[in-house]
């Protein structure tokens, strides 16, 4: 991979994680507010948590907060191996374990919400 492509491919990476974290700044404030501060004593019980998500949009927005931190996350780790300089194979082991990681967190994630959405 050439120098200037190299740089390109940082700069999408800073540039994703950037938008992801504006993202996830407003996001972690809907997801706070809404569970934590308007809920009497937050959503303690499972039946909370499935009255929650029959509400139309709310399975969709929180599996869309869970991809978000999952990979706002993951891309900031990612370079934080990167700024270690390690060398191409052991960054290539941990770009694939920090995919296989990621790929399981969202998952299961979104294998518990259709679960809780068929209650």
């Amino acid at each position: 991979m050439g120098e200037k492509s190299l740089r390109a491919s940082f700069t999408m990476r800073w540039l994703l994680q950037a938008g992801l974290g504006i993202l996830l700044v407003i996001l972690l404030t809907i997801h706070l507010v809404v569970n934590h501060w308007a809920a009497p004593h937050g959503l303690l019980t499972y039946a909370d948590v499935v009255r929650y998500y029959d509400i139309p949009g709310v399975a969709w927005m929180e599996s869309i907060f869970l991809i978000v931190v999952t990979v706002h996350c993951l891309l900031g780790l990612h370079s934080i191996l990167l700024d270690l300089n390690l060398s191409a194979g052991a960054t290539r082991i941990a770009t694939a374990l920090f995919t296989c990681a990621g790929l399981t967190a969202i998952g299961y994630g979104v294998w518990l919400t259709r679960t809780i959405l068929s209650r």
